[in-house]
């Protein structure tokens, strides 16, 4: 089994390793953490570092594949460390085995999918994505690179979603539309027509709330 390492010890790196053991994804190897002390334990595993330390201890066969523990608070980070680190270390993927995804449908490096997710015919996640519990993907959909869904969000038919986007819990996107790049929805909004404006949106139908 090979050894994932997780840039992020708080929350999400915790969930991250949680589901990559108990599924039996990866072995944990440990955290890199720049705001952790090296070699203490955090939820059962070692801090191997910080953030500088990630590609030497590749080298020196401390772990097999990399992935990002930051969440959407953090969204430039996120992103970074990805692109950063994506030409010279492994990223793994993870997508839980109670989810149904179709044969038809591709997956980035460095993605999760949650518990209870459903990916239908056609649908793409892109790269370093976050797809959180119960998350449903319509068919022929596009989730872009970097983006971060909360529970529940469900997304229809031939909507692509673009980069960086942050969708809150129990969003709901109908078919044939278009999410902008780094776009945030507020927990349970509708989005009935394209939205191209960076910003966050709130309500049924959702609408332009404020600049991010």
């Amino acid at each position: 089994m090979k050894r994932l390492a997780i840039i992020g010890s708080g929350d999400l790196g915790q969930q991250i390793a949680y589901h990559a053991s108990s599924d039996n994804h990866y072995q944990v190897a440990g955290f890199f953490d720049d705001f952790q002390q090296k070699g203490i334990l955090k939820h059962g595993y070692p801090i191997l570092g910080g953030v500088d330390d990630v590609e030497q201890v590749f080298r020196e066969n401390g772990f097999d594949v990399l992935m990002i523990g930051i969440g959407y608070k953090h969204f430039a980070v996120r992103s970074g460390l990805y692109d950063r680190f994506a030409a010279s270390v492994p990223f793994g993927t993870i997508i839980h085995s109670s989810c149904y995804v179709d044969r038809s449908c591709k997956v980035g490096t460095g993605s999760v999918v949650y518990p209870g997710c459903t990916l239908d015919m056609g649908v793409e996640i892109g790269n370093n994505v976050v797809l959180n519990t119960g998350c449903v993907i319509a068919h022929d959909s596009s989730i872009g690179t970097h983006s971060f869904l909360s529970p529940g969000v469900r997304v229809a038919g031939f909507v692509h979603v673009e980069r960086g986007v942050s969708l809150g819990i129990g969003t709901i996107l109908i078919d044939n539309i278009r999410v902008g790049a780094g776009i945030r929805t507020g927990a349970g909004a509708v989005v009935i027509n394209d939205i191209l404006t960076p910003g966050l949106y709130v309500g049924v139908p959702a609408n332009f709330k404020k600049p991010i």
